[in-house]
């Protein structure tokens, strides 16, 4: 079964849309996006945030927002990250447990006021929360002005972003996280062997032969490394097709948005082994 992230990536990339445009539409900073999407789970604020996102996000693709919640829950969550468990368990209060020690009036078992209003206090600051981070800091409308302020010599941008903390720490961040990301994908002409690495040497195609036709994703990394056995493909780098040289020997590259295409020496290439 494919995994959380790209899943929400490659039914993304088949509707042909992008993440400026999910922005807009579920109020979810890009920079969460992203992190879905590369299943970076520490870039974001908590495991019910990220179960939050995630149903809304996969509900904005079309697709079932229940089911890659079970799995994230299956395969990340650990009983102890739930916010809320302090709120549902049932707390032992001395009094509640003998007759003697329970003040006149209370019901037996009933919880304290203090409790009632402690419990009431965190809900609202919980539901406070989750609407501030849903909303962007505010709407989509802070975006635009905290990405001009990323531009060299531009003046009102920077004013506006020091104006406004909430656009440097959203838009400013998102703009550039989305400028370093490369995409990437591979179109065989003939019969290829391909070791795809992504960041931190995730392995996207791990070592294996493509058939003549055969396309792969579009995949979205800061920086790719890449080993083919021959040069029977076409790649598609930023939507732009680049040819490999013909060679007697398996062919290397590492691949980022700043220096684009270069050759990587022999012992440097990888081998997803």
């Amino acid at each position: 079964m494919p995994d959380i992230g790209e899943t929400l990536r490659d039914a993304r990339m088949r509707a042909r849309i992008d993440v400026s445009e999910i922005e807009a539409k579920t109020k979810i900073r890009a920079k969460y996006l992203r992190a879905l999407e590369n299943e970076e789970w520490g870039l974001l604020p908590g495991p019910t945030f990220v179960k939050s996102f995630l149903r809304t996000y996969a509900q904005a693709l079309g697709l079932d927002g229940k089911a890659l919640v079970e799995e994230y829950r299956a395969s990340h969550e650990r009983p102890s990250d739930s916010i809320y468990e302090p709120i549902v368990s049932s707390p032992q209060h001395p009094r509640a447990r003998g007759g003697s020690g329970r003040p006149a009036g209370r019901p037996a078992g009933g919880p304290s006021r203090i409790y009632v209003s402690v419990v009431g206090v965190i809900a609202v600051l919980i539901v406070l929360l989750v609407i501030g981070l849903l909303s962007g800091g505010g709407g989509g409308s802070h975006h635009p002005t905290a990405k001009k302020s990323t531009r060299p010599g531009t003046r009102h941008g920077t004013r506006s972003a020091h104006a406004n903390g909430s656009a440097i720490a959203g838009g400013t961040a998102a703009g550039a996280g989305s400028s370093s990301l490369v995409s990437l994908s591979l179109q065989a002409t003939s019969r290829v062997y391909v070791c795809l690495l992504g960041d931190g040497g995730r392995k996207l195609i791990g070592g294996t032969e493509l058939q003549p036709g055969a396309s792969t994703p579009t995949f979205h990394a800061r920086r790719f490394k890449i080993t083919l056995g021959n040069n029977a493909v076409k790649l598609l780098i930023d939507g732009t097709a680049r040819t490999v040289p013909p060679s007697s020997a398996a062919i290397g590259y590492a691949i980022t948005k700043a220096s684009g295409r270069q050759t990587l020496p022999r012992g440097q290439l990888p081998t997803c082994q």
